[in-house]
């Protein structure tokens, strides 16, 4: 009976600093998954995701698709919509979380939060990200003038419209540089596509 407080315990210690867990992470501390079911039944946990547990009563925010997202797909990055969702740029709500993965990773198996897989590659995938704390849980997402540039890049997907909201948007509210936007061009390879747009709007 010691033995099972002690891993509810830790189970509870975990949450309570994270705001959510996964299976793997209980499995890590040597703790096995039939713990979450059993506080479960009881009514301390409540699953949220596919592996992913958390108190009945979290009080959390508007980002907790990205929090889910987050711990679902650890390699993943939130992007396009999400991210400028996140940032607070232009009037998109998406129901859904767009996230970037590497074109090699596989499609992640979780049925919570329901996301959209966009295939990123090279430095396309690896520069830009920033990690924000969201109720405990370390979030990777792209940062404003990433999150912009990729909107050209991805024009096709989201619309061209909701690019040029976004662009106008961080330069007239001066939420990145013109500078810090050229460089992540470069980097996504639209300096041509987005060149006449940012002499329109300065």
């Amino acid at each position: 009976m010691k033995y099972h407080r002690e891993k509810t315990g830790q189970i509870l210690k975990l949450i309570r600093n994270s705001g959510i867990v996964s299976t793997a992470e209980i499995h890590s501390l040597g703790i096995h998954h039939e713990y979450l079911r059993q506080m479960c039944a009881r009514g301390e946990l409540v699953r949220v995701g596919r592996g992913l547990y958390s108190l009945p009563d979290a009080d959390f925010t508007i980002h907790y698709g990205l929090m889910l997202a987050a711990k679902a797909v650890p390699r993943g990055v939130i992007c396009l919509l999400s991210a400028l969702r996140f940032h607070e740029i232009g009037t998109q709500a998406p129901r859904e979380v767009w996230i970037a993965l590497d074109r090699r990773a596989a499609r992640p198996q979780a049925r919570l939060p329901k996301m959209r897989i966009v295939r990123f590659s090279g430095k396309a995938l690896t520069e830009g990200v920033d990690e924000h704390n969201i109720e405990g849980v370390q979030v990777r997402i792209y940062n404003i003038a990433k999150t912009v540039t990729d909107c050209f890049k991805y024009r096709n997907k989201i619309g061209l419209d909701v690019a040029l909201e976004a662009l106008r948007d961080v330069l007239h509210g001066r939420k990145c540089s013109i500078d810090e936007l050229w460089k992540y061009a470069k980097i996504c390879r639209v300096t041509k596509i987005i060149r006449p747009y940012m002499e329109a709007i300065v």
